[in-house]
């Protein structure tokens, strides 16, 4: 995807979003409500042309894709795409017997716990319920490529964890995973590659972890010793902030291995008895605050 423009009359939904996937990988696409993440993953779905840009599908354009190319993408739409009278197994069943070489139905079924749904209609489902049919119904014909538009929204925190489990079979599959999503932890769980959008743009993308690792953390050290917290200040220089808590040195900044290692000889050649150590990099979630200011709501 390059340069994506999406408008509506009286808005620009999407402004200029570029990004690729990588096969076999989890990229989840964060962002609160009206950053432009369903428009954007609809025009990947051939569901929604374009104002302007370029959208590809396996070397495709995702409006015109033939049928052998739409049978290796399953999506999860947020809302509607079943029937309310319908009945999760054999709904799933149904979907199965439209790809050439479809997963075990009753595997597929049995995995997400749909047979205790028994005869229930899909009207009569609670919403984590409808969200694991559809789940079930993206994964069935089994495809490359998986979209998903807020597939845990409505389950209950096991449910999510068992979502999240399937999300890394996928990947071990071999599977393509592009997941929207508004759950910071979400997206830390299962992703390997992230994009943050807000106000209808990208404001971050790139690997998971190195994501993390730009933004602050603190390194905590333990000590019985007395330390001379200002040497220490001195050696790691103003981008770091230096303070003492009872028995412990807190160290604030990008904490990274380098910086590890420098503390650590500090602390050797200074007689500083360090009895523990712990790093704590900041979540998604502060990463997202320190781009746009506010938090994910």
């Amino acid at each position: 995807m390059a340069d994506l423009v999406v408008d509506y009359p009286e808005v620009r939904a999407v402004n200029g979003i570029s990004f690729a996937l990588e096969p076999g990988t989890v990229t989840a696409f964060l962002g609160p409500n009206g950053a432009g993440k369903t428009t954007t993953i609809e025009v990947c779905e051939g569901l929604r042309r374009p104002t302007s840009g370029t959208v590809e599908v396996f070397g495709h354009d995702p409006l015109h894709l033939a049928a052998e190319q739409r049978a290796r993408i399953g999506v999860m739409l947020q809302s509607g795409g079943i029937p309310t009278s319908a009945r999760a197994v054999e709904f799933v069943a149904h979907i199965a017997s439209l790809y050439a070489n479809p997963l075990d139905v009753n595997a597929v079924c049995e995995r997400l716990g749909l047979h205790a749904l028994g005869r229930t209609s899909y009207r009569r489902m609670s919403g984590g319920q409808k969200q694991t049919v559809a789940l079930a119904c993206a994964i069935v014909g089994r495809p490359d490529l998986i979209i998903l538009d807020e597939p845990t929204a409505g389950l209950d925190p096991q449910a999510r964890i068992n979502t999240w489990e399937l999300l890394a079979e996928l990947k071990a599959a071999g599977v393509t995973v592009l997941l929207s999503t508004h759950y910071m932890e979400e997206a830390q769980a299962v992703a390997d590659h992230v994009l943050i959008a807000d106000q209808g743009a990208l404001v971050a993308q790139g690997p998971l972890q190195e994501l993390l690792s730009d933004g602050q953390g603190q390194l905590e050290i333990s000590t019985p010793t007395t330390v001379d917290i200002s040497a220490l200040q001195s050696l790691l220089g103003a981008s770091f902030q230096v303070s003492q808590r009872l028995n412990s040195i807190l160290i604030a900044g990008a904490i990274t291995g380098e910086v590890h290692r420098l503390v650590v000889d500090w602390c050797s050649s200074h007689d500083v008895i360090i009895s523990g150590l712990q790093t704590n990099q900041h979540s998604l979630e502060d990463v997202f605050f320190e781009l746009t200011g506010r938090g994910l709501q």
